[in-house]
C-alpha cells in the first residue's frame, strides 16, 4: 500500500494505526452526521470552537475525506474547498499520533491534484504548524486569530499527473517523495 494513493471518489486507502483506520472520501449530504462527531469533538469540545462557527457554507460543497475504523467509527476527517484550501482537519484524541492525521492531509493534497489545483493552502493552528511543516507545507506571512486561536496561513504545492511539479521549485525536495 502506497500511502499517496490517486484520491478518486470512492477511493480507500488504510492508515497504520492500533486498529486500523481506513481514508474514503465522503460528502457533506450523506457523511454529515459522521463528520460532525468529529468536528464537534475536536473543535466544539475540547478547544472551545463555538459551535454556529464551526459549520459554515462550505461544508455542502467542499470535497471531504473521513477516516473510519471497523468501517463505521469516525475517528477524523477534514475537507477540501474548490478554492484549494484544506480545512477543518480534525482525529480525535485517542487516535492522535498513529498517522491518521497525515494521512488525511495526503489524501486532500492528492484530491487537488487530481483536480489540477496548482497549490493548497490552510490556516494552521500555531501548535499544529511544525506537523503541517514536516507535510512539506511553508508558513506564509504574520499569526493571526481565527475563532479565538492563533493561526498562521501555511502554503503546499502540487505535482501535476506528467511528473512535472508546480507551486515550488523542481530542485526541492518534498517531504511527501521519501516513500
Amino acid at each position: 500500500m502506497s500511502d499517496w494513493l490517486p484520491a478518486s471518489p470512492g477511493a480507500c486507502e488504510a492508515v497504520a494505526a492500533p486498529r486500523a483506520a481506513t481514508l474514503r472520501a465522503a460528502t457533506w449530504q450523506q457523511d454529515a452526521e459522521s463528520l460532525k462527531i468529529v468536528r464537534r469533538r475536536v473543535f466544539v469540545e475540547e478547544q472551545a470552537v463555538p459551535e454556529a462557527e464551526e459549520w459554515d457554507a462550505a461544508d455542502a460543497t467542499a470535497l471531504h475525506v473521513l477516516a473510519v475504523v471497523d468501517g463505521r467509527d469516525p475517528v477524523g476527517t477534514g475537507r477540501l474547498e474548490s478554492c484549494g484550501k484544506i480545512g477543518r482537519v480534525a482525529v480525535l484524541r485517542e487516535w492522535r499520533g498513529a498517522g491518521i492525521g497525515a494521512g488525511i492531509v495526503r489524501h486532500l493534497v492528492n484530491q487537488a491534484t487530481e483536480l489540477g489545483v496548482e497549490s493548497v493552502y490552510l490556516h494552521a493552528q500555531t501548535a499544529a504548524a511544525g506537523f503541517y511543516r514536516r507535510l512539506g507545507f511553508r508558513a506564509e506571512g504574520p499569526v493571526f486569530d481565527e475563532v479565538g486561536i492563533p493561526h498562521v496561513r501555511m502554503r503546499l504545492g502540487t505535482e501535476r499527473r506528467d511528473g512535472n511539479e508546480t507551486g515550488r521549485h523542481q530542485h526541492e525536495e518534498h517531504p511527501l517523495d521519501a516513500r
